[in-house]
């Protein structure tokens, strides 16, 4: 794949990169009498996004996530009660910004970057979890999988964001947290920006891409970006 280097346009994931996901952490210590369920429940969600994906299915990803937790609910032979599900749909939608995410995008602002947002959540009406979490003026667009009806990390998504920006694949940087994001950004001919936040790390095995740029926080991520890095 030949990529330029002149990159324009910075996507962002929104779940766990931009937005914390831990301050779910309640709900699943009461139902399960542990938080680290959380991140349990968050795999299967993301498998079963790509599994209804690649079956030629579809279903909100906000679907997904209750039944995931009802899934895991039965697994775990706990009960569930409908007041558990609001809360966590309630705090899906009011998760707060990391420190580190308004100071990046200010400094990739100011460098002349245009930001956008791709998520596999689905729309919103507003005030969008980005703009209780704060965030929503710093992004030209926000787009959802919905309007393809694939998630990420299909190419079709990516495609999309493109296509609607009138812009190349290379001149495109995905920014995620999750690698299974990133390498379906740069798989598709987008740079992809490695961040890694807690619980995600690189993947060393043969043909998986390496990030075009990887840092621990997003503002050296940001300033990786803006010095033109070279890709690794």
């Amino acid at each position: 794949m030949t990529k330029r280097a002149a990159i324009s346009i910075i996507i962002f994931d929104v779940n766990e990169t931009l937005l914390d996901i831990t301050t779910l952490d309640p709900v699943f210590k009461r139902v399960f009498g542990n938080s680290a369920t959380l991140r349990d429940w968050f795999a299967q969600m993301i498998l079963y996004s790509q599994t209804m994906t690649l079956s030629g299915l579809y279903t909100p990803f906000g679907d997904l996530a209750v039944g995931s937790l009802k899934m895991l609910a039965s697994i775990h032979d706990r009960p569930l009660n409908d007041s558990d599900i609001d809360d966590l749909k309630q705090r899906m939608g009011r998760m707060p910004a990391h420190p580190d995410v308004a100071p990046a995008l200010t400094r990739l602002r100011d460098a002349g970057f245009r930001l956008v947002t791709l998520t596999n959540s689905a729309s919103t009406a507003a005030p969008s979890p980005l703009e209780r979490a704060g965030l929503g003026d710093f992004f030209e667009r926000s787009f959802s999988i919905e309007a393809v009806g694939k998630f990420k990390p299909a190419p079709e998504t990516y495609r999309f964001v493109a296509k609607e920006m009138g812009a190349e694949m290379a001149q495109m940087c995905l920014v995620a947290c999750h690698l299974w994001d990133t390498i379906g950004a740069q798989a598709a001919g987008c740079y992809g920006a490695f961040l890694t936040r807690p619980h995600n790390a690189i993947l060393p095995a043969t043909h998986v891409p390496r990030p075009d740029f990887c840092a621990p926080d997003l503002v050296s991520l940001a300033d990786q970006i803006i010095g033109g890095a070279q890709p690794r």
